[in-house]
């Protein structure tokens, strides 16, 4: 059974960096590795995603702060974030696709962005 598992998030000030990972033993299935986040009250929203050999495309919302990348050596698909704003509090959710189009999703991680 495929997994994903995501740790990381917490409470962080505005203006602050914090690390995502998400982690699968089966990284190599997936054509496409992606974050999704759900703020509070709102529907959720691709932000951040890596395609085949490393095509990635971001969310102008998060364009230039946000930074996904995968490490081989440790199977997780990471996302490092700058400049945190009060607008980045969600749950953020990591997620796999392979090339049958099937969906995969890590459990959730909460993000709060509060002084």
């Amino acid at each position: 059974q495929v997994q994903l598992v995501e740790s990381g998030g917490g409470l962080v000030q505005p203006g602050g960096s914090l690390g995502l990972s998400c982690a699968s033993s089966k990284l190599t299935n997936f054509d496409s590795l992606g974050w999704y986040r759900q703020p509070p009250g709102k529907q959720g929203e691709l932000f951040a995603r890596i395609v085949g050999a490393g095509t990635k495309t971001y969310a102008d919302f998060v364009k230039g702060r946000f930074t996904i990348s995968v490490d081989s050596a440790n199977n997780t698909v990471d996302l490092q974030m700058y400049n945190l704003l009060h607008e980045d509090t969600a749950v953020y959710y990591c997620n796999g696709s392979n090339a049958f189009r099937e969906d995969y999703w890590g459990q959730g991680t909460q993000v709060t962005v509060s002084s």
